[in-house]
């Protein structure tokens, strides 16, 4: 499914949409450039599964944890890890079993250890300053 958003705000209300038809132990893996909008998605997501919690970028911090709505999140950022070995070294294993939703920035990093069934998200600039394609492939996104 392709999506045309014109704002932040537009992307938000995208993620909030997919968050809604999400199951435990579902698999997000984002791809775009830096800046593109991958964050103002997860945040959208978060909205959706009822967490109330600010979302912030998990940079330094590899992962954030969102408890508290129909399913907890788990935001991971991959822009720092060399590969995937060092996934697996932050309990990767132990955040799928849990349940919940992982949202992953910079999939293409750790490509190797993600799951075919997983859901593609790209998002990509448009024509406009705030315009973004977003394509969303692969999972039961809805």
């Amino acid at each position: 499914m392709e999506y045309t958003s014109n704002s932040p705000g537009q992307t938000e209300e995208i993620g909030a949409a997919l968050a809604a038809g999400l199951k435990p132990g579902a698999v997000l893996a984002f791809t775009g450039d830096l800046g593109a909008g991958k964050t103002a998605f997860v945040r959208g997501l978060a909205r959706g599964l009822g967490i109330a919690e600010r979302v912030t970028s998990p940079t330094f911090t590899i992962v954030n944890e969102y408890e508290g709505g129909r399913l907890p999140l788990f935001h991971f950022d991959m822009y720092r890890l060399g590969s995937s070995e060092e996934l697996f070294d932050i309990g990767w294993e132990d955040y799928l079993a849990r349940g919940g939703v992982c949202a992953v920035e910079w999939s293409e990093n750790i490509a190797d250890a993600l799951e075919e069934s997983c859901i593609k998200v790209d998002i990509r600039r448009g024509s406009s300053e705030n315009q973004r394609t977003i394509t969303i492939t692969g999972g039961d996104p809805a």
